[in-house]
């Protein structure tokens, strides 16, 4: 598949989960990547990570041998924002935090050649607003990548107020060059996929909360009554608690409805510090084998 005109470079800021997938998926198609996070050993985890995801794919047969050792090659660490100078596409993927996300745009635009693209990975927040904290509001625009990203096809593109129509079409683009299927969502909070999604998992996170069912109880039925590949609370525990208590948040302060209430169960999980996966427990316990419920 060409590759997207005028990208040739791309940078990731943030090297968690979604960083480094967005690296891998980037890398794969020919587009040299630099991943920078403040945590320089996040950065050469990242790298690592995506030397270990080519082997397996040239293992099993998905790229050759040679394909995988080119994309190993196109993914390089950045220990400096400077050392994004050259960047033709940003692509921000740090914590859903907006004073965190704002700190950053501030501090890139400084170092970006004027006609770099700047994208942002927010997956619920004002991407209007984002871009009033950069230097090029008509060159940034949200480029929100569905989790896991080598392995999910969707990217929803979207617009602010001053995007611009060339931003647009480079980013759509460069979106299908990597193999993704875009939908277009206007900038609302949430936007489509979370706007639906989210709230389907935080009233999940309400009927167990109010007894209707317990854990497995939940997941089993959309599992096996919704054809759901996961279940809800399995998912939320996949996404991240403290992310999905986020877009919840965004939700009811943007939305100002109260069918936006993040369920007070999920409050707690966040305070107990059982994020899901990623802290080892959730709605199911990890450290146990297999994975077990806690309601």
């Amino acid at each position: 598949m060409p590759m997207a005109s005028n990208i040739s470079t791309v940078a990731v800021i943030g090297a968690g989960q979604m960083g480094s997938g967005i690296a891998q998926a980037v890398a794969k198609h020919g587009y040299q990547v630099l991943v920078y996070d403040v945590a320089e050993n996040r950065v050469s985890e990242s790298v690592e990570g995506g030397a270990r995801y080519f082997s397996r794919q040239a293992q099993t047969g998905k790229m050759s041998e040679s394909e995988a050792q080119g994309a190993v090659s196109r993914i390089r660490g950045a220990f400096a924002l400077s050392d994004l100078a050259d960047a033709d596409l940003v692509i921000e993927a740090v914590s859903e935090n907006e004073a965190l996300k704002t700190t950053v745009f501030r501090d890139i635009s400084k170092v970006l050649k004027p006609q770099a693209i700047l994208a942002t990975n927010t997956s619920s927040l004002s991407i209007t607003r984002l871009a009033a904290s950069t230097d090029r509001p008509d060159r940034f625009l949200g480029v929100h990548f569905m989790n896991p990203v080598p392995v999910m096809k969707l990217v929803e593109l979207v617009r602010g107020i001053g995007t611009s129509q060339e931003t647009f079409a480079a980013a759509k683009d460069f979106a299908v060059s990597i193999g993704k299927s875009v939908t277009v969502s206007e900038d609302f909070p949430a936007f489509i996929v979370n706007r639906i999604l989210i709230p389907m998992i935080n009233e999940a996170i309400y009927t167990l909360y109010e007894g209707v069912g317990n854990v497995e109880a939940i997941d089993t039925g959309m599992k096996l009554g919704a054809n759901h590949p996961m279940g809800p609370l399995e998912l939320a525990d996949f996404i991240g608690l403290d992310t999905c208590l986020s877009i919840m948040q965004v939700l009811h302060e943007g939305l100002a409805d109260s069918k936006y209430r993040p369920c007070p169960l999920l409050v707690k999980y966040v305070e107990a510090g059982w994020l899901g996966r990623k802290a080892g427990r959730g709605f199911y316990d990890y450290r146990c084998d297999p994975p077990r419920p806690t309601r």
